[in-house]
């Protein structure tokens, strides 16, 4: 998936905040940094998916330098470990089913339970997950969905399927845009027509190929990140888009709001991981072991309203950042959502498709 999740803007809090649920693990981890490379913390993760006060905060606690290089994708990200650029990290980021293809590729370092703080915190669901069952590998970050965002002011009708962009071509036309992703354009249209994210049928590929061209001249963009400050702007009434992100530009714009589309759509979790590669251990597991903490978690699903996956910082949330159903969907909505899976060699497919569809 592509870059979703603008996290934790302005978080002045944090700073203030006691870490002393785990602070006998970050003083062992002042304690070991003294020298070499263990004094640094490099962490890849999305564009936009850190803060500097929650770095300092961290920096402050261990006495660690922490580093971020960003990327905009799974993809991104996978192909520069495989090329042999990511020895410098300690702390990845990959959403559930990069997880599954960095497991299989062995390139995750198995996670030592004994060494984390908080795993009991979390929701039943994230403790052993389909994508990475019993947590061996990788430990929730946050959730969310894929949807819609509109202006409600200039579009009278809601959306409420993905069948809108097509029934509302003219209207929309070169002001709306959709996900650079082949995964999640082609999942979203595939639900569309009845089909899972995860076909594996050619013809239901192709189906929802041709479905594409046909909307692709209405298309002002295949973007992730830009439509965020057009909406705003009013260059743009409508964007495909992840929650997190949807989220936090309707609180600058009230008349923007967001839909899950009734057919269903993806379901998604981001994660740490410790990549094989990782040259400071120590400061992996004090940096997982710091997200985990319930006062960090609320802090942070408070000010961005992002959904946590910690039910020990659920529980500290106000009602009305529980009771958001953009943040924290019904049942019913989930139900018809998807997590995307690996593919193997039949995402060559989805690439052949999406190539064709994004250069012509």
């Amino acid at each position: 998936m592509t870059n979703r999740r603008n996290f934790l803007q302005g978080v002045t809090a944090l700073a203030t905040l006691s870490l002393a649920g785990c602070g006998w693990r970050l003083a062992d981890v002042r304690a070991s940094t003294s020298s070499g490379r263990t004094d640094r913390l490099y962490l890849y993760t999305w564009t936009q998916y850190s803060d500097q006060q929650l770095l300092q905060t961290f920096s402050t606690q261990t006495g660690m330098k922490v580093f971020v290089d960003p990327y905009d994708s799974n993809e991104v990200m996978l192909a520069k470990l495989l090329a042999g650029g990511g020895g410098t990290y300690s702390v990845i980021y990959p959403s559930d089913y990069m997880v599954e293809k960095m497991v299989d590729r062995n390139l995750l370092r198995e996670l030592t339970p004994d060494r984390l703080i908080g795993l009991d915190n979390l929701f039943p669901q994230f403790q052993n997950p389909s994508y990475d069952p019993k947590n061996r590998y990788s430990i929730p970050f946050n959730w969310g969905t894929t949807g819609l965002i509109y202006n409600s002011e200039v579009l009278k009708q809601a959306p409420e399927d993905w069948d809108y962009l097509w029934q509302n071509k003219a209207i929309l036309n070169k002001r709306m845009t959709l996900l650079n992703d082949v995964r999640e354009v082609m999942g979203a249209v595939l639900r569309m027509l009845g089909y899972s994210y995860n076909s594996q049928n050619e013809n239901q590929i192709k189906e929802a190929y041709q479905k594409l061209t046909e909307l692709k001249p209405a298309i002002a963009a295949f973007d992730t990140d830009a439509w965020q400050n057009q909406i705003l702007a009013g260059d743009l009434v409508l964007a495909m888009c992840y929650s997190a992100d949807a989220i936090r530009v309707m609180k600058e714009n009230p008349k923007l709001k967001y839909v899950i589309p009734r057919s269903g759509s993806s379901l998604w979790t981001d994660t740490m991981v410790i990549p094989k590669s990782a040259p400071n251990i120590d400061g992996a597991y004090a940096w997982i072991n710091f997200i985990l903490q319930p006062e960090i978690a609320a802090t942070i699903s408070k000010r961005l309203k992002i959904a946590t996956p910690n039910s020990a910082g659920f529980e500290l949330l106000p009602n009305e950042i529980k009771n958001n159903i953009n943040l924290f969907p019904p049942d019913t909505l989930l139900e018809k959502c998807e997590r995307l899976s690996p593919l193997g060699q039949f995402e060559e497919v989805y690439e052949r498709y999406w190539t064709q569809l994004t250069s012509s």
